[in-house]
C-alpha cells in the first residue's frame, strides 16, 4: 500500500483548464487500476475517472470528452487533465485506488473552484 498525494487544484474561470498530479510514495507498478474521485459541497463522492496499468481508461459521462487521464509509472504520477472547465466541476478532488483499503482512507484532497 503506497500513499498518494494530489495537487495542482486553484480557481479557475469557466472555459479553462487544469492539469492535477497524484504522487505516490512508492511503486505504482503492480496497481492495476488508479483513479480521481470528486466531492461537490452538499453531494456524494463521485468518481470521475479512472486507468489502468496498461492504459485501458474510463470516465463519468460529465466529464467525458473534456477530461484526461494519465499515468506514468517512472515518475510514480498519475494525471489528471481537466479542460474546459464547468462550473459544475468544482469540487474537492482526490486521487486513490478504487478498491479496499484506499477506499476507507482518503486524503485532503485538491480543490478545484470553476468560476467568474
Amino acid at each position: 500500500q503506497v500513499q498518494l498525494v494530489e495537487s495542482g487544484g486553484g480557481l479557475v474561470q469557466p472555459g479553462g483548464s487544469l492539469r492535477l498530479s497524484c504522487a505516490a510514495s512508492g511503486s505504482i507498478c503492480s496497481i492495476i487500476t488508479m483513479g480521481w474521485y470528486r466531492q461537490a459541497p452538499g453531494k456524494e463522492r463521485e468518481l470521475v475517472a479512472t486507468i489502468t496499468s496498461r492504459g485501458s481508461t474510463s470516465y463519468a459521462d460529465s466529464v467525458k470528452g473534456r477530461f484526461t487521464i494519465s499515468r506514468d509509472n517512472a515518475k510514480k504520477t498519475m494525471y489528471l487533465q481537466m479542460n474546459s472547465l464547468k462550473p459544475e466541476d468544482t469540487a474537492v478532488y482526490y486521487c486513490t485506488v478504487p478498491r479496499e483499503p484506499y477506499t476507507s482512507s482518503w486524503g485532503q484532497g485538491t480543490q478545484v473552484t470553476v468560476s467568474s
